[in-house]
């Protein structure tokens, strides 16, 4: 980590010493980012896939896209593509154990995340998951590699709404967290 002269030097725009961020110092200042937690599902020639993803966000509302990145070495990733859609299934505060089933933490792979929680189709194939806050159905407009990672630009073509009230579940400080519904 930085010392007090140091972020007082990025403070004021100077570069830091070697004009790279380490990754253990941007991986901790990611942690400190709050995010909502979905999970990602994809079905069709590929195969039925699925994973927990927190890098999501809108990118326009004309037309609405959004954006999902996904390791480009992950082994769901090929298959995702190619299927050419996806839905966005963003959780609720008590899908915790859904969210550590599709980031592969329980040794289920492939199409078996799917086994212990209803879900239904969605217009594009994709599988929607019961009761998440919202899925957005999307079909994929666009790949670009960053990195080690893929940005996955996809089109939203439906949106199913969930429970009209609930916490959601975000994941901040490396940590699961509950956000209760705004007041409305």
């Amino acid at each position: 980590m930085m010392g007090l002269e140091e972020t007082a030097a990025l403070a004021t725009g100077a570069e830091a010493p070697d004009g790279a961020v380490e990754r253990a110092d941007f991986r901790a200042a990611m942690s400190r980012l709050a995010a909502a937690v979905s999970v990602i599902t994809s079905d069709g020639p590929a195969g039925r896939v699925g994973f927990t993803a927190s890098a999501v966000c809108s990118v326009t509302d004309d037309p609405p896209t959004v954006l999902v990145c996904m390791n480009a070495s992950s082994a769901q990733n090929r298959a995702l593509i190619e299927n050419g859609v996806l839905c966005v299934n963003t959780l609720r505060g008590d899908q915790e154990a859904l969210s550590v089933r599709f980031a592969g933490q329980t040794g289920l792979t492939g199409a078996k995340r799917f086994d212990a929680h209803p879900h239904g189709v969605a217009a594009t194939g994709a599988p929607v998951l019961a009761d998440a806050l919202v899925a957005l159905d999307c079909r994929i407009e666009r790949v670009v590699r960053v990195g080690t990672h893929d940005v996955i630009f996809g089109r939203v073509e439906a949106i199913v709404p969930g429970p009209a009230e609930g916490e959601s579940l975000v994941y901040f400080g490396r940590a699961y967290h509950r956000l209760p519904s705004a007041a409305r």
